[in-house]
């Protein structure tokens, strides 16, 4: 069947080190535009992060944020969809993990992404572009603040533990009631069951009358994984992690060398 949609990560993907989209790959999105398919982004990030690519993209259909967590139209602003945690499953996973790994800090994404909610001691650890937020506006409350109200996503961090290590610790706690997975980014990112990137573009096609046979996706990180085995065609850039290389039905170049655009310039094509 032919493609209808494309759903593309942005960091480690479409964006190149320097955080902006290419002219080559800005050109393959809008023919694809042109063409009739639709191009969606389907990001870590919140809306204040995915605003400025979107603007570099042209994306301005739907966009999915926070690992397919909730669904925002970006040119009428109306939500899709937002799945959260409850505050329960989070002070149980907060409880638990801080057991094994003492001085963990902690952050909660709300209010359709709009809201960030930091722990006292959070701010020192991040820099600007781990959130697209200027750590001097991130005012620490204390965790129980963090942990006492729903969350798009739940953001774990330690100060001196490298984040795979605090993942699998997460992981081995046998904890359920939440999904947990890395972007890349120096922290582990938590969202409520069942929710992925997959679970996100699937959303989206229902509204659209799309089938997952009609959809191209690429990633290149471990919350790209889902999503790339359930479109019917899933790319990893080269610089994606060996798993997902491994379940992608293509490798492309990697996002320094426009991989992106290279498929969607062959697929046009043809």
């Amino acid at each position: 069947m032919p493609i209808r949609l494309i759903a593309t990560d942005l960091d480690g993907t479409l964006i190149g080190a320097d955080g902006r989209v290419s002219t080559r790959t800005r050109a393959a999105l809008d023919a694809a535009r042109e063409a009739g398919v639709a191009t969606i982004p389907v990001t870590a990030r919140q809306p204040i992060g995915l605003r400025p690519i979107a603007e570099q993209a042209g994306f301005d259909d739907w966009a999915l944020c926070g690992n397919g967590a909730y669904g925002v139209h970006l040119t009428t602003g109306e939500h899709l969809f937002a799945e959260e945690i409850a505050p329960d499953v989070q002070r149980q996973l907060a409880e638990a993990l801080q057991e094994v790994l003492p001085d963990l800090v902690f952050a909660s994404v709300r209010d359709a992404g709009e809201g960030f909610v930091a722990q006292e001691g959070y701010a020192a650890l991040a820099q600007l572009n781990d959130h697209k937020r200027d750590p001097a506006t991130m005012h620490g409350v204390p965790l129980a603040d963090v942990l006492g109200s729903p969350s798009l996503k739940l953001v774990i961090r330690h100060p001196s533990i490298p984040i795979h290590e605090v993942f699998e610790a997460l992981r081995s706690l046998g904890l359920t009631g939440f999904e947990a997975t890395m972007s890349g980014a120096p922290f582990v990112e938590v969202m409520a069951q069942g929710v992925t990137k997959a679970t996100g573009v699937a959303q989206v096609c229902s509204r659209l009358g799309i089938d997952s046979s009609q959809v191209l996706a690429f990633g290149d990180a471990l919350n790209d994984l889902e999503m790339l085995e359930w479109a019917g065609r899933g790319v990893a850039v080269a610089n994606a992690i060996d798993a997902v290389r491994d379940a992608a039905d293509e490798v492309t170049e990697s996002n320094e060398d426009d991989g992106v655009a290279i498929v969607i310039e062959r697929m046009l094509g043809g």
